[in-house]
């Protein structure tokens, strides 16, 4: 690695170590040079200039908080110095500045193409509880059920959650929409939808929220109605799989793919390799026509108006507005401060701040324009980069987005994690050093992008990469055996 330090923007008053700098270690700068008063690890930042108290702290060349003290060229930049500006709710103005990007030649990838019209990348059996009172019971039918795993079917999968009673208004409504989207979801060849009989939703509540709830790739269950309920799932799953032994792959254009993207233990270089490259590769699909969901809205705080001016229209910058708005408000409802966000390990890997985070996070977005603005559990609707409301938990973010309609979700990492989502969940680190201590969990590695690589072949690859993983490369959470999923919870339990 040649390079030691970057200052990501000419404007920027810090710098970022991309490798361990010690004490005394002369920093040579178009403005002069000094010493570091101080070991900088990796991702952290330090300071390129004396900084005044109450001073603005500038890196990607906008504001990430303000100073606390006077600090010094060559001096720790990070949670002992430096404090957010974040505050309240604020109103925003409408300034568009919407790029144009040009189109680029589609590629393909191999799916299933299902009744709908939809595509698929997988062709697997999900079983659905409505409540978790029969989880186990999903359970240990999916592990009966693995005899079943050929002739077309990929995997059994069983998606155990602990709601569907017990709630209230909102809360109930979510968790049905979640659960009809993931029934519907087109990477599931089939679907086993398990109730227990006495839930508030249960299965005839539920069927109203699907658009074919006759469909005859699902099959119900009441595990109240039957003497041996796991028997009964058994020959329902082997129905569902005598369904599906003759599909096939075929050829699909890359504009029919729809991918979430998501970070979680994002450290310094989130911002720097691994959510860029992501962003560029957002922007490539986008340009044959395909479709990306950015979610996760409380780490979005700081950097929003850069998505609201890429809104196409404004009624779509108004929905952004109430999206970023409204998470505020939730917070402040449950008497939460709106910017205590970056977690401990985002503060080990460098992060100091809500906006140093955010303005990270959302370089996913790349730069095309705002197309949808979706509230949690609804489906994607138009191309393009959408915006979809959800918290920045990584399970119920990486949930909503795969029942938002997303195939696969991208999940940049610095610190890393091995959970997985309904759907493949692609883990991208943002070092190499991760990507080489966690071979396990780690799919793709973007801190060649500070080794051998630059940002448009590395994106290249990455798109490469995910046209694999759409035509049927599992990732390394499959390859484990994960499936997780995640409710967003907010109001009452009965």
């Amino acid at each position: 690695m040649d390079k030691q330090w970057i200052q990501i923007n000419p404007q920027d008053n810090v710098a970022v170590a991309l490798t361990p700098l010690k004490q005394g270690e002369r920093i040579e700068t178009k403005n002069g040079s000094f010493e570091l008063i101080e070991d900088i690890a990796p991702g952290h930042k330090f300071a390129l200039r004396p900084i005044g108290e109450d001073e603005n702290i500038v890196k990607y060349g906008l504001a990430i908080g303000h100073a606390m003290t006077p600090i010094e060229a060559g001096q720790w930049v990070h949670i002992h110095n430096i404090k957010t500006n974040l505050g309240d709710v604020l109103d925003y103005t409408y300034t568009p500045d919407i790029p144009a990007l040009a189109p680029r030649p589609e590629k393909t990838f191999a799916g299933y193409r299902r009744s709908s019209g939809k595509a698929g990348i997988r062709n697997e059996i999900w079983i659905i509880p409505t409540v978790g009172c029969v989880n186990n019971i999903a359970q240990a039918i999916e592990k009966a059920s693995a005899h079943l795993v050929k002739d077309g079917v990929e995997a059994v999968c069983a998606f155990p959650h602990p709601y569907g009673c017990s709630q209230m208004g909102g809360d109930q409504d979510n968790t049905r929409r979640i659960l009809a989207d993931l029934i519907e979801h087109p990477n599931a060849g089939g679907v086993l939808v398990l109730g227990l009989g006495c839930e508030n939703s249960n299965i005839d509540t539920i069927k109203p929220y699907l658009n074919d709830p006759e469909s005859d790739r699902i099959e119900y269950l009441v595990c109240q109605d039957v003497e041996d309920e796991i028997a009964a799932g058994i020959e329902r799953v082997e129905r569902l799989a005598r369904r599906m032994k003759n599909d096939k792959r075929e050829p699909i254009g890359a504009s029919e793919l729809v991918i979430g993207l998501k970070c979680g233990g994002s450290d310094g270089l989130s911002g720097i390799t691994a959510n860029p490259t992501v962003g560029a590769f957002s922007d490539k699909l986008i340009a044959q026509g395909g479709t990306t969901i950015l979610t996760e809205v409380p780490e979005m705080f700081g950097a929003e108006t850069l998505l609201m001016n890429r809104c196409e229209n404004e009624r779509l910058f108004e929905q952004t507005v109430d999206l970023i708005n409204g998470f505020k408000t939730y917070f402040q409802s449950h008497n939460q401060t709106i910017y205590e966000n970056p977690s401990p390990g985002n503060k080990k890997g460098g992060i100091s701040t809500l906006e140093d985070k955010s303005m990270g996070c959302t370089q996913k977005a790349g730069s095309a324009p705002v197309e949808g603005v979706l509230s949690y559990g609804e489906r994607v609707q138009h191309k393009g980069l959408n915006l979809l409301s959800a918290p920045g938990n990584d399970l119920v973010a990486s949930t909503a987005l795969a029942a938002s309609g997303a195939h696969m979700v991208l999940f940049t990492t610095g610190r890393g994690t091995p959970f997985a989502s309904p759907v493949p969940t692609m883990k991208i680190s943002s070092n190499s050093l991760l990507a080489k201590h966690k071979s396990k969990w780690i799919d793709f590695n973007c801190g060649q992008l500070l080794e051998s690589k630059n940002l448009d072949e590395l994106s290249d690859e990455l798109l490469d990469f995910v046209l694999a993983v759409a035509s049927g490369e599992l990732v390394a959470s499959e390859k484990a055996g994960f499936h997780d999923m995640a409710i967003f919870k907010q109001g009452v339990t009965l």
